[in-house]
């Protein structure tokens, strides 16, 4: 049975410096959780990379907020048209995906960063974009102290072993099923 967060660590703890992480679920604040890892990591000193696979380059809070307040320190990269199930072009949104997969292995083996976010990936896996074989051997591969932060719906059950920690967002409740618009500054 896993421990709960509240039961105390056994004495002895391996030391694991690159956390894989997942925040996954139907309910909203994947996003917002792995926003919520950059900023602390960004207040430690880390440079942190996003690569979000599905968000177009439309001007979201997060991409002001990068380049204003943490220049330099917090990069995003939205490499994606907003594609999703129903696509008018499955080769060109596969395209976009490998491209984006380029740049997440080119910025993981910099050595530049201490949390690679790949934004909406699970989403991509799901969708067969991209083969779930080629995640997993970067996950057993990628730099020992480099955090990967996995976000988006229906991770594959080999991803959600590879991790050292899933979370899952449960939805209770959205303004959207009362026929309220996406808010500026809590969807984008």
């Amino acid at each position: 049975m896993p421990e709960s967060p509240q039961t105390p660590p056994p004495a002895a703890r391996r030391a694991k410096p690159g956390l894989v992480i997942l925040h996954t679920g139907d309910g909203k604040g994947k996003t917002t959780a792995a926003l919520g890892l950059a900023l602390r990591a960004v207040g430690h000193g880390f440079k942190v990379c996003m690569v979000q696979f599905i968000k177009g380059r439309w001007t979201c809070g997060e991409h002001k907020a990068a380049a204003e307040l943490l220049e330099g320190r917090l990069e995003i990269h939205p490499m994606g048209d907003g594609f999703t199930w129903d696509t008018r072009d499955r080769e060109a949104d596969r395209a976009r995906v490998r491209e984006g997969w380029d740049l997440a292995l080119e910025k993981a083996a910099s050595g530049d960063y201490k949390m690679l976010i790949l934004d909406e990936l699970l989403y991509v896996l799901s969708y067969d974009y991209l083969p779930v074989d080629e995640v997993l051997r970067f996950l057993a591969d990628k730099p020992a102290d480099l955090h990967v932060v996995l976000t988006g719906r229906n991770p594959p059950p080999e991803v959600v072993e590879a991790a050292d920690l899933v979370t899952e967002m449960v939805a209770v409740k959205h303004p959207y099923q009362a026929g309220i618009k996406a808010q500026k500054g809590i969807e984008f």
